[in-house]
């Protein structure tokens, strides 16, 4: 049960994110390819990582993931920001107008928290953020 119920929550959310960006996604000058939307995501999972780090979660040549960040610049979705530590390093910093983008998703999220602690007591709502915590922490690598 436990896992088809899991299953079954995570698909819809994947479900409502994927219905986001094709919405999102239009034929025309400068707008984003889904690809180029998942891209956007994997940066933001990943925190401003380098165009290196980029690549190696993506599993994809330095080449091919600098091709994808030049045109997401280009776009106006990303900024390069030198590193503190490195100057010679850049990270990869989502810009405003990626932000302003995506804020359709967050509104989503936002609903599914309000029903949630609209639908339970407030001990129930701390354990299971406590439980979601716990699996982010320590169990999912």
């Amino acid at each position: 049960m436990l896992k088809e119920n899991f299953i079954n929550v995570y698909d819809k959310f994947k479900l409502r994110f994927y219905k986001g960006v094709f919405e999102l996604v239009r034929e025309r000058d400068g707008s984003l390819s889904a690809m180029e939307a998942f891209s956007l995501e994997v940066i933001k999972m990943l925190d401003n990582p380098t165009v290196g780090q980029f690549a190696d979660f993506l599993n994809i040549s330095q080449s091919n993931a600098t091709y994808k960040v030049n045109n997401l610049i280009k776009k106006g979705y990303l900024v390069r920001q030198n590193s503190q530590t490195d100057r010679r390093e850049y990270h990869l910093v989502l810009s405003e107008k990626y932000h302003r983008y995506m804020d359709i998703f967050s509104s989503y999220e936002e609903t599914v928290i309000a029903r949630i602690e609209k639908h339970f007591p407030p001990e129930d709502v701390e354990k299971f953020d406590n439980i979601l915590k716990v699996i982010c922490d320590e169990l999912m690598d």
